[in-house]
């Protein structure tokens, strides 16, 4: 039987599918059925600072819509107020708790004290790492590369120093030069990457001309730009690797782990194919290693990364040249799956 161990930010799983950050932790009856199937860890769903703030402020105006309509009446209710993370840090400790197999949190915040303030509340839960999303899409013309980047370090910095819990980065590949920021974060200590983070984008009714904002899945090949920054990658950071991003099957974690990845993350194929598809993905895996001749993860991985390959050019621009040069050839051939 082949061994399909492997670690993450010096965490040992079982196996290398985590559950990424999304709603299907609020269904202990799903939660339940994807530890059966044999996922290895759980990323609960993000705390948005910026949602908390919201339902403070909506929280404040619906107690206060009446409030100059009977003075007489203004002492008859108790002083409320918004319970701000109370409710997100309960559901997670009681998952934390439900669970055999690791648990991480994921947080989205805006202002330095608040990472700090939530990193800790987070972490009182049990929780076994902490995974933190930079999500910053410039929306103005003034901010440049270095500031955001800095601003970033600045944050990651403090959170180290705040938390002993090891913390991953989930990032956009949005940045001038994505390897050079990673480096930089490796050498603050960060401790896994995650690659990459999935953006819900604006889209426009043109019946109604008005925006809304479509619910989708990823898509099938949206994994590779991923192997790419991840066969870079590859031996070059102390941090472990996380790939994501339209990994559907065992075939397309397979790639990943190949590149270099350490550990792979898995939401929309739960979504489309339910629970028990993570079993049908470790036997597709273990079948395919055995047939290989692999009895770990580590007799291939990383083996067609950058790193490994002899030739220096598979994720080099040289690549892109030499298809356009022979296009027509391609085209001939038909797809190749």
């Amino acid at each position: 039987m082949v061994d399909l161990k492997t670690s993450f930010m010096g965490i040992e799983l079982k196996n290398p599918f985590i559950l990424g950050a999304s709603n299907l932790v609020t269904k202990p009856e799903i939660i339940k059925q994807l530890e059966e199937a044999g996922i290895s860890a759980i990323v609960y769903k993000s705390l948005f600072e910026e949602q908390i703030n919201l339902e403070s402020i909506q929280f404040d105006e619906e107690l206060n819509e009446y409030a100059n309509r009977n003075p007489e009446s203004a002492k008859i209710f108790p002083t409320l107020k918004h319970a701000g993370p109370k409710e997100h840090l309960l559901k997670l400790k009681t998952l934390k708790e439900s669970v055999s197999i690791p648990v991480f949190a994921s947080l989205n915040a805006v202002y330095d004290e608040t990472w700090v303030e939530y990193a800790q509340l987070l972490q009182e839960t049990g929780i076994d790492g902490l995974e933190i999303n930079f999500y910053a899409i410039p929306g103005d013309f003034d901010s440049d590369a270095v500031s955001i980047e800095k601003k970033q370090l600045e944050i990651i910095k403090k959170l180290k120093k705040a938390v002993s819990i090891p913390i991953s980065v989930k990032l956009s590949p949005f940045y001038t030069n994505a390897l050079n920021f990673i480096k930089k974060l490796d050498d603050a200590g960060v401790n896994g990457f995650t690659l990459f983070n999935r953006f819900f984008q604006p889209e426009i009714n043109t019946g109604e001309e008005d925006f809304y904002y479509p619910f989708d899945l990823s898509k099938d090949k949206d994994y590779q730009l991923t192997l790419r920054y991840t066969g870079l990658l590859y031996d070059n950071i102390k941090g472990s690797i996380c790939s994501t991003r339209g990994i559907y099957e065992a075939h397309q974690a397979i790639k990943l782990l190949l590149a270099g990845a350490d550990v792979v993350q898995i939401v929309s194929t739960i979504y489309k194919n339910g629970p028990e598809h993570v079993s049908q993905i470790l036997f597709e895996l273990s079948t395919w290693m055995e047939k290989k001749g692999y009895q770990s993860l580590a007799d291939f991985k990383g083996k067609l990364s950058k790193a490994n390959l002899k030739n220096p050019y598979a994720y080099d621009r040289a690549q892109y040249v030499d298809i356009l040069m022979n296009s027509e050839q391609i085209l001939k051939i038909g797809p190749m799956i």
